[in-house]
């Protein structure tokens, strides 16, 4: 049976990814009442295979969250419901409940509000790079893309070559060959194409002098096509200059003008301290703004540890949105953190 929107829920929830199903799970294990909403646009949807989730290796992302749904609606029914649209706005009440209206012009009312709305992905304008992208593109540590090197780069090893992108990295040279070891272990050679940087191509030819199986081209691109093989599919770089080279995969270095939370350096003694960068992404949705939440450094949605609840009280972000970290494995924790934090906060009161 569903709730009318007229219904008031214990919480909201925007987003039906692993972090928004985590958090309907445990509210629905204390019998708490809950509308999941679900835009059914998802940043890894291109991806058929995800990896890292213990039980669910090698398995479509989409067959996880279908399952966690049916779970969810089987046995926990009528406490929760499921409800494919999208939502424009929210809003605090003066009595302190949230208010959500969806796409189609419904309302709905909550005591608590739960953002799992996830990011997207803003592409640089390299004719096309979308299309690539989780195929034959990868980032090279974002666990939750599904696009990086720990979540796809296992099922290229054992092919003749791969490139690095590293543009607008020319003092970061240590941080693009950490990432050219990365992609060494899965492949004979490491082309570092630096997309018409003569200068970073300069650099960077020093740093592979005795660095077997490395290469630096300088050639612009012009466009990027997928090429699809009976095995993986491969990446033809075309240049400006008409040529045109292939490569089992491409991976990304992030843009330094849009420095994100990771970042790796170097001590005296060698050792690599790791930090978070990742390409471009913007928050889904209009909903930090319409409630005046605070954001990090590196634009999520502020959280406080381990309960994830916002600068807003009974406002919690999960996720993607909430943490450089974007992996499945931690969204999912994320979401029962919040969960456990309102069932808390309701039943104390």
């Amino acid at each position: 049976m569903t709730m009318p929107p007229t219904t008031l829920f214990d919480a909201l929830i925007i987003g039906a990814g692993p972090a928004g199903l985590s958090a309907a799970t445990g509210l629905a294990r204390q019998l708490h009442t809950t509308a999941v909403f679900n835009s059914s646009v998802f940043r890894n949807g291109k991806t058929k295979h995800m990896h890292n989730v213990v039980g669910w290796d090698h398995c479509d992302p989409a067959d996880f969250r279908a399952k966690a749904r049916e779970d969810l609606l089987t046995r926990y029914a009528p406490t929760v419901q499921f409800h494919d649209f999208g939502i424009e706005s929210v809003s605090k009440q003066a009595d302190g409940r949230f208010e959500v209206r969806d796409e189609n012009g419904g309302v709905w009312r909550g005591k608590k509000l739960v953002l799992a709305v996830g990011v997207k992905d803003v592409f640089p304008e390299i004719e096309g790079y979308v299309e690539c992208w989780g195929e034959v593109i990868f980032s090279f540590t974002d666990l939750s893309r599904h696009h990086c090197l720990f979540c796809d780069g296992y099922e290229k090893r054992g092919a003749k070559s791969a490139g690095v992108l590293a543009t607008d990295l020319l003092d970061l040279t240590p941080r693009i060959m950490h990432v050219g070891h990365m992609a060494k272990r899965l492949v004979d050679n490491v082309t570092i194409y630096t997309n018409g940087n003569n200068d970073q191509a300069s650099t960077l030819q020093e740093a592979i002098a005795n660095v077997d199986g490395f290469n630096v081209d300088s050639r612009p691109f012009a466009r990027l096509e997928k090429r699809e093989t009976e095995a993986e599919p491969k990446i033809i770089i075309h240049f400006k200059d008409g040529s045109q080279t292939e490569e089992a995969f491409l991976v990304i270095i992030p843009s330094s003008c849009n420095l994100r939370f990771w970042n790796f350096w170097f001590t005296d003694d060698g050792s690599c301290l790791v930090q978070a960068h990742g390409p471009k992404y913007v928050l889904n949705g209009p909903f930090v703004e319409q409630l005046g939440l605070e954001t990090i450094e590196s634009g999520e949605i502020k959280v406080s540890p381990m309960f994830n609840e916002t600068s807003m009280p009974g406002v919690f972000a999960v996720g993607d949105c909430a943490t450089p970290m974007k992996a499945v494995t931690p969204a999912m924790y994320m979401g029962s953190g919040a969960a456990v934090a309102i069932v808390m906060q309701l039943q104390g009161k």
